[in-house]
């Protein structure tokens, strides 16, 4: 079979991309080395600047359980805290949820999936793309997204894959008392930890740090106890929460260094062409939103209004018009945390200049799409 689409990963970027392909009549594959439902390491909270989008597709997430999220609140490892309206908002809803619902629409759509199977290599010969896999053989198609994430095997000859990034991520589902409209971000040396309400009266908490704060205390649970509970408020959810994994989720190897969006006419989406820092809190949205763009320009291209050339250049101008500022901003707002004194200067400054934070927080979000 001959894809016009094939989708490598099938996370946010791969699943709205497969939807909205397929919805303008496209035949579209999607390859997914998982097997839905799973849990990814994600703070799963989601911008409401993708609502107008989602629902276009077809997808509500209020219908699923997900929970407004209006306020955001900032702590320091000391214990000093700015609280704030967020103008935009968001909302929360667990990645194990939200992808089973999106992949459940998207078979509905007609979307061909290859579920527990991994692209070994693609080769492009002429005009087509031959993809070989573990297990489902080769296949083809005219254009290939790789939506694969953070970080895969197909990515070892990208630059970024060539320098070790030093960072982390875990995460947990927990019962805890928390309040349901507040998304935290409550740093700690060497990181920072995202606790925010999804659906079934459940929370995600998700934190980010390093490989050697990790070393440096052995294991997972004594670097918890020795070094994130120095902050009064990670201290309280860790000890007055009931977790739901019988282990932590852990990712690796996470790195927020400049991607490209197209490799040797491969097309790059979500994750694997940029990531924000996490506490700016948009990955997800970001994501969704590059997928939208992409798609959309696929499709003009299907239909012959544009040239693959200007699809190219179209998407390369997208992209930076929507996300370069945003994701320069989320690293170099990066560089004030981690070190306590300054996370404490910092979150002490927007305390007393909520104007200037306002628009901080600002600029990490989009405009409605």
């Amino acid at each position: 079979m001959l894809y016009d689409v094939l989708v490598v990963g099938g996370g946010l970027a791969g699943l709205v991309s497969s939807i909205r392909l397929s919805q303008a009549g496209l035949k579209v594959g999607v390859v997914e080395k998982n097997e839905y439902p799973f849990h990814r390491v994600c703070g799963e909270y989601i911008s409401n600047e993708t609502l107008p989008f989602l629902k276009s597709i077809g997808f509500d997430p209020f219908t699923h359980g997900a929970v407004s999220i209006q306020h955001f609140w900032l702590t320091s490892p000391n214990g000093s805290q700015l609280r704030m309206p967020l103008d935009l908002g968001g909302f929360g809803l667990s990645r194990y949820l939200l992808d089973e619902k999106l992949y459940q629409l998207a078979l509905k759509q007609g979307v061909i999936f290859y579920l527990k199977t991994n692209v070994l290599e693609i080769k492009k010969e002429g005009e087509i793309f031959s993809c070989q896999t573990s297990g489902k053989g080769e296949l083809q198609a005219k254009l290939v997204i790789e939506a694969h994430g953070k970080r895969s095997n197909l990515d070892k000859d990208r630059a970024f894959f060539k320098k070790r990034s030093p960072y982390i991520g875990v995460k947990y589902h927990l019962k805890t008392n928390f309040p349901n409209d507040l998304i935290a971000l409550h740093n700690f040396k060497d990181g920072y930890c995202g606790i925010s309400r999804i659906e079934d009266d459940k929370y995600c908490l998700c934190y980010l740090t390093t490989r050697e704060n990790l070393k440096e205390n052995n294991t997972i649970e004594i670097m918890e106890e020795k070094v994130l509970k120095k902050n009064p408020f990670l201290k309280e959810i860790f000890e007055n929460s009931t977790f739901l994994y019988d282990a932590p989720k852990v990712i690796n190897e996470v790195s927020f260094a400049p991607k490209t969006l197209i490799e040797h006419d491969v097309l790059l989406c979500g994750d694997s062409a940029g990531m924000i820092a996490p506490l700016c809190g948009n990955g997800m949205a970001i994501a969704i939103h590059s997928a939208k763009i992409l798609s959309d320009l696929i499709i003009q291209y299907s239909d012959n209004h544009i040239n693959k050339q200007e699809m190219y250049q179209k998407y390369q101008a997208e992209w930076n018009k929507h996300f370069k500022f945003r994701l320069w901003l989320g690293r170099t707002v990066q560089q004030f945390f981690g070190n306590p004194l300054l996370t404490d200067t910092f979150v002490n400054f927007f305390k007393y200049s909520p104007f200037l934070a306002k628009q901080v927080v600002r600029q990490t979000h989009g405009k409605e799409f």
